[in-house]
């Protein structure tokens, strides 16, 4: 008497004993199943759209013609001058990749004598008409005197300036010189510095 060993019922071999069912799987077998996997795949796909869509593009930094960006000169820049004017030494005008044209400006008390430092402010269109201090990004306090602002493609601003360590040190003969940078970080702008050879002017 035979006895069949692993076997499965309902499957001959042939010889007309049993024979384990997986080792004859019919080709349709297999082409259904990848035609079920398949299905499967792309129902999640369309339940789950792909979370690395585009958003929206920010607008690209550009420069602006200064007629198409608020004024410095009609500013209420926070500098405490006295009796003596306010003078715009550097400016230029951009869209900082904001959508908004904007102003980058150096400015300093008209004193008449010495050397007044310079502070640098970010201007935007204000409420009533006349441009809006949007920040500060260089106070008076640091007794600098800005000589070049700039644009970078990326949205950078740039400056040099140059100042004085202490009190002692002569007014027409700065030593210490930077170049500054700023790039958008949140809603603000984080400052660097590095130091740049001095330039006697």
């Amino acid at each position: 008497m035979e006895t069949a060993v692993g076997t499965t019922a309902g499957q001959q071999t042939a010889g007309g004993r049993s024979g384990p069912r997986h080792g004859r799987t019919a080709p349709w077998h297999w082409a259904v199943t990848v035609a079920g996997c398949a299905a499967v795949v792309a129902a999640a796909l369309a339940a789950a759209p792909a979370s690395g869509a585009p958003g929206p593009v920010r607008p690209t930094p550009k420069a602006l013609p200064a007629a198409a960006a608020p004024d410095p000169a009609k500013a209420e820049l926070p500098l405490d001058c006295g009796p003596f004017p306010v003078t715009v030494t550097v400016s230029f005008a951009a869209d900082l990749g904001d959508g908004r044209p904007g102003t980058v400006a150096a400015a300093h008390c008209a004193a008449e004598n010495g050397t007044p430092p310079d502070a640098v402010y970010l201007l935007g269109p204000g409420t009533d008409g006349r441009p809006a201090v949007l920040a500060t990004l260089v106070s008076e306090r640091e007794n600098l005197t800005v000589s070049r602002l700039a644009l970078r493609s990326d949205g950078t601003i740039t400056a040099h300036a140059q100042g004085y360590s202490d009190d002692e040190v002569p007014r027409f003969a700065p030593d210490i010189s930077l170049d500054l940078t700023w790039t958008r970080k949140g809603g603000g702008w984080d400052r660097s510095q590095t130091a740049a050879p001095l330039s006697m002017t």
